[in-house]
């Protein structure tokens, strides 16, 4: 972590105005594209996102709902560009905004903005630390109004080339559900994904979003940066995909454990957008707006599940195991680099169910051997300050897979990480998660949905 107290308030003084000056979008040959236009003194930032063009796809309509998503989504996105100076005021002249709207912006920001005021170890205010002015008081309801007869039944799941969304993909197809595939700028990993789902790039929704390159010279230059709510924006573009497909379930991937603090007793969450919080409140938000859940229903279909129980039934599709990836380092070569956190977390927990020599080939190596990571297994099992900055488990969860995976492959000679590993049937306080059938009573799923949850973790899993 750097101290960039300093640097923080002399960008502010540098920079007092953040402008959303406008936003724009077209249809084209290649679908819709959009782009943004940012200000902050004399630097301009144009951020660009095109939805790639499908036969499935309406593009031309609706235009008075277009804009109004659109302007949502410039919303979302400003925040990667307002935090490299952190202007203690936006202006937004482009659109408007009630006061219950500027409430859930600020509170979408700070608390997405957690793990970058820690790590950069700015001490900021709630109150003070960005102003967004309302431009009027009252909401409209039906303002947006989707064009489209939405397609009951029907699901958009975003893939993100992970064990959690091949879950959804596969329990959802396997239930007779009509799914159609969104990914957010392809890789190896998603793009695999979907097509051992049997569906090939062109039968998948496709958004590419570009990071304007004035950002990236700033940061070389040496301006703030950190983490942004990543899921947040997703959350919108969905809300615009949904509207151009007509398909109004969006089903999510984010699993009970993404409420957890990554920073024990503080709102410091990595995982802050992938949170029941952040979701309840985007449904109200949405709700705001007068969009009924018919029309748009966002909401994490894995809510109801651990880590572990989404990892005891990943296991079981094999057929994903050579070509998921969760690993951010390793993301643009599409490898697992098996040296960092990410890594580590994913190997153990699936390490209860999936065999060592197994395991070992996917990852490369055994990351349970890996004694460079002793600070990293450290923070996984509550060791440390905080846990890595990165999607992974509760401690509670990381201590009982590695009790699992002890008695089930370790039961003599242990692995080096392991060594001095204290089982957690012999720490009272942990949550006793030896029973994978039992679902959490939280999320925003129907009973049909929870039934087919239900019904997948009741099935017996060698």
């Amino acid at each position: 972590m750097n101290n960039n107290s300093e640097k923080y308030n002399a960008l502010r003084r540098q920079y007092p105005v953040f402008e959303y000056t406008a936003y724009h979008w077209q249809v084209e040959e290649a679908g819709l594209r959009l782009w943004f236009d940012f200000r902050m003194g004399e630097v301009e930032f144009h951020p660009t996102a095109l939805v790639e063009r499908r036969p499935f796809l309406t593009l031309g309509e609706g235009r008075e709902a277009i804009d109004r998503l659109v302007f949502d989504i410039g919303m979302i996105e400003l925040v990667s560009y307002w935090k490299c100076a952190c202007p203690p005021t936006v202006q937004v002249l482009c659109g408007s905004l009630t006061d219950e709207q500027v409430a859930f912006w600020k509170k979408l920001y700070w608390n997405g903005l957690g793990e970058f005021y820690y790590t950069n170890q700015i001490h900021a205010d709630f109150d003070d630390f960005i102003s967004l002015p309302a431009t009027r008081k009252s909401i409209n309801p039906r303002e947006i109004g989707f064009w489209i007869t939405p397609k009951a039944g029907e699901y958009l799941v975003p893939i993100g080339g992970g064990k959690d969304s091949v879950v959804t993909l596969e329990l959802l197809r396997r239930a007779g559900k009509s799914i159609r595939p969104l990914i957010m700028n392809p890789r190896g990993a998603t793009v695999e994904c979907a097509r051992v789902a049997g569906f090939p790039i062109d039968e998948v929704l496709v958004i590419r979003r570009k990071i304007a390159p004035t950002l990236l010279d700033l940061n070389a230059k040496g301006y703030l940066n950190g983490h942004t709510p990543f899921s947040a924006m997703l959350a919108f573009y969905t809300r615009l995909a949904s509207a151009l497909s007509g398909i109004p379930n969006v089903a999510l991937s984010n699993e009970n454990s993404a409420n957890e603090s990554t920073v024990a007793g503080s709102y410091v969450n990595h995982q802050y957008s992938k949170s029941l919080e952040f979701e309840d409140d985007f449904r109200f938000f949405n709700s705001e707006f007068g969009i009924r859940s018919s029309e748009y229903n966002y909401f994490s279909f894995l809510r109801p599940l651990s880590e572990l129980q989404i990892a005891k039934l990943f296991s079981r599709f094999t057929q994903y195991h050579d070509v998921f990836r969760s690993c951010n380092v390793g993301s643009k070569e599409d490898i697992w680099c098996g040296h960092c956190a990410k890594c580590l977390f994913a190997y153990i927990i699936l390490s209860p169910f999936i065999a060592p020599e197994r395991l070992n080939r996917i990852f490369g190596k055994s990351m349970l051997d890996e004694v460079s990571l002793r600070h990293e297994f450290e923070q996984l099992i509550g060791e440390a300050e905080t846990k890595p900055f990165e999607c992974v488990g509760t401690v509670s969860e990381v201590r009982q897979a590695l009790s699992m995976t002890l008695r089930r492959w370790y039961p003599a000679e242990r692995p080096a990480l392991l060594k001095d590993f204290k089982d957690s049937n012999d720490l009272k306080d942990l949550i006793d998660l030896t029973d994978l059938k039992v679902l959490s009573p939280i999320g925003n799923l129907t009973e049909e949905e929870r039934n087919i949850l239900q019904t997948a973790c009741s099935e017996k899993i060698n």
